[in-house]
């Protein structure tokens, strides 16, 4: 049995096409018919794309930029940025790349865009078409995004983000290995400088940024004279990475674990008690906590509380956020945590 075949209306054409339009069309057909043609009249030389390569991956300008960090369900994310993309792409030759933002949709905030890249001379050709919603996810909620500056910038970075995946599913796997071994090569040799320089270096410019040395050593799980090239390569990564936003300082470098020990101090003396009187009850340990010696968050971090556990703390001991707290509610929030912090050593003491 044969059913009638249904044929569907085009979508309606423009009526009246603008010379400037038509311009564009045949301009559009022309380049890429020229791209095609120097491509087939000089085809690449796998030995000049891989010495350019090799000469760019040794430098520390593009090596120190080379990859990426940013936090993500406990952990962290690694990979190549869009930096090396880009330079590779350049060295491979015959290779075009972009991205454009199709449609944007004011009413139902949203982006439509489309990243690409096309090596010329094997005709191979990668197109991601994705939307990207006017907003960002920041303190835990989603955030809407009304600048115009804001919007942009969520547009490039998701832009980038997919073009990079875009280059590196068109370039050939070895040939990216390769870029990837030699820029962590040349961040463990470093600029030339001694270790021992490197080292003070790293230490001085994350000291810039409120990050102690102790907290560098937890991190790296070794002392500062124990360390190495790739010690201080990964620091480098981790530094680009926050200079860029994508990662927290407080995420990769948590405060130092504190003790109950540690936050206590010895208990004043009791004053004797006259005959017949009941002696004074002794006061509490966390009483006698130093608020201004230890912040609240590395009280948090002692309890194992995120940050977001602690704004839910606070809300219910000042009924607001930690940046709105007084001064006072923030004292009485210390002590409630202090309190927990030594309730929890006396309850395992009792157990040992």
């Amino acid at each position: 049995m044969s059913y009638p075949v249904q044929q569907q209306n085009p979508a309606p054409a423009p009526s009246r096409l603008g010379q400037g339009t038509a311009v564009e069309q045949s301009r559009a057909v022309a380049e890429v018919q020229a791209a095609i043609y120097v491509a087939r009249q000089f085809p690449r030389s796998i030995s000049t794309a891989r010495g350019s390569m090799q000469s760019a991956c040794q430098s520390m300008a593009l090596a120190g930029k080379a990859f990426y960090r940013f936090p993500r369900a406990g952990g962290a994310v690694n990979g190549s940025s869009i930096h090396l993309a880009k330079a590779l792409a350049q060295s491979w030759g015959n290779f075009q790349s972009g991205v454009s933002e199709l449609r944007r949709d004011d009413e139902y905030k949203q982006s439509e865009m489309q990243a690409w890249a096309w090596d010329i001379e094997a005709n191979s050709r990668h197109v991601l078409t994705f939307i990207v919603p006017h907003a960002r996810f920041a303190k835990g909620k989603v955030e809407a995004l009304v600048d115009l500056r804001d919007i942009y910038e969520n547009n490039a970075n998701n832009g980038a983000r997919r073009l990079r995946e875009a280059i590196f599913a068109t370039l050939p796997d070895w040939y990216i290995e390769e870029a990837e071994d030699l820029c962590r090569e040349t961040l463990n040799k470093g600029d030339g400088k001694p270790l021992a320089d490197r080292i003070s270096g790293a230490i001085k410019v994350f000291d810039s940024l409120g990050v102690t040395a102790e907290r560098l050593e937890l991190k790296l799980g070794r002392p500062r004279d124990a360390w190495t090239g790739p010690d201080i390569a990964q620091l480098l990564i981790t530094h680009k990475s926050i200079q860029r936003r994508e990662i927290a300082i407080d995420d990769e470098f948590p405060q130092p674990r504190v003790t109950a020990a540690e936050l206590r101090r010895p208990a004043p003396a009791a004053k004797a008690s006259a005959p017949g009187q009941q002696a004074p009850a002794p006061a509490r340990v966390a009483d006698d906590l130093l608020p201004h010696e230890w912040d609240i968050y590395k009280l948090a971090d002692a309890l194992g509380m995120n940050k977001a556990a602690l704004e839910e703390r606070c809300q219910g001991v000042t009924g607001g956020s930690i940046a709105e707290a007084t001064e006072a509610q923030t004292s009485a929030l210390f002590q409630e945590l202090a309190n927990e912090m030594v309730a929890q050593d006396n309850r395992a003491r009792s157990t040992q």
